[in-house]
């Protein structure tokens, strides 16, 4: 990991790392014995971390990034900055279940309604995951000290965080020494994909990097703006590095 130094893809660092390497990363983070923190991003993070410089910020901090979104690919290729692959935040949880079950790896979860969180430590103990605690991710301001120190009492290895952009982010960064954790990681939806509650986009729409469309479909209300308004600006921040890329000196 120490040699894995990250490439610019719209003035975002991500590592150009697979699956299994970023499973690898994470386990020598975790070795460590500090706390590291993960992000993935997508199109819109990388466009909100343009007008946040707070979540910038946070992003060039973390330990890990993944490209999660195909459109980040995609951009990296047109940027000249290869990366090999999109590594989801629910393909890196699963991917990292399974190396917490083999390494003895204390897990905590966090985030989601209740029953989903229920749901999703039932699973993962049901894979050999040694669950520590597990929480929802409806708190209020006044109780935030008491998650963090339920968390840190728990001693995990890995921490998932299930709520959504940028409040994950914020959070982990305003806590991650006190939550002690090896390396908390950041998987906005994917309880709820665990638990039932939504479907993934199949394997050809995954390869084919449609899971964008998949989701806009089973939630067109809320994601139609976002999409349409994001991916936009996305596609014109990426144009804008291609000609300064082509063109230093204007």
């Amino acid at each position: 990991m120490s040699e894995t130094l990250p490439v610019p893809v719209c003035g975002v660092p991500v590592h150009a790392l697979t699956l299994a390497e970023s499973v690898a990363a994470a386990e020598e983070l975790i070795a460590e014995g500090r706390p590291h923190q993960h992000m993935s991003v997508n199109a819109a993070k990388i466009v909100r971390a343009r007008r946040d410089p707070g979540l910038a910020s946070i992003i060039r901090s973390c330990s890990l990034v993944n490209a999660d979104g195909q459109a980040v690919v995609w951009a990296g290729r047109m940027l000249g900055r290869t990366l090999p692959e999109r590594v989801t935040g629910i393909d890196l949880m699963l991917a990292l279940w399974e190396s917490a079950a083999r390494r003895h790896y204390r897990v905590f979860l966090l985030g989601a309604e209740p029953d989903v969180v229920r749901k999703v430590a039932a699973v993962a103990t049901s894979r050999g995951v040694d669950v520590v605690g597990h929480r929802d991710g409806y708190w209020r301001e006044e109780e935030e000290p008491d998650v963090v120190a339920a968390v840190r009492a728990a001693r995990p290895d890995l921490l998932f965080l299930a709520v959504p952009t940028p409040r994950k982010e914020y959070f982990l960064a305003r806590h991650l020494a006190a939550l002690n954790c090896g390396l908390a990681v950041g998987v906005g939806g994917s309880f709820d994909v665990v638990a039932g509650l939504r479907a993934r986009a199949p394997r050809w729409m995954r390869r084919a990097g449609l899971e964008w469309f998949f989701r806009l479909l089973q939630e067109p209300r809320r994601l139609f703006t976002r999409y349409l308004v994001g991916n936009t600006a996305f596609v014109l921040l990426v144009l804008r590095d291609a000609v300064a890329r082509r063109n230093p000196r204007g």
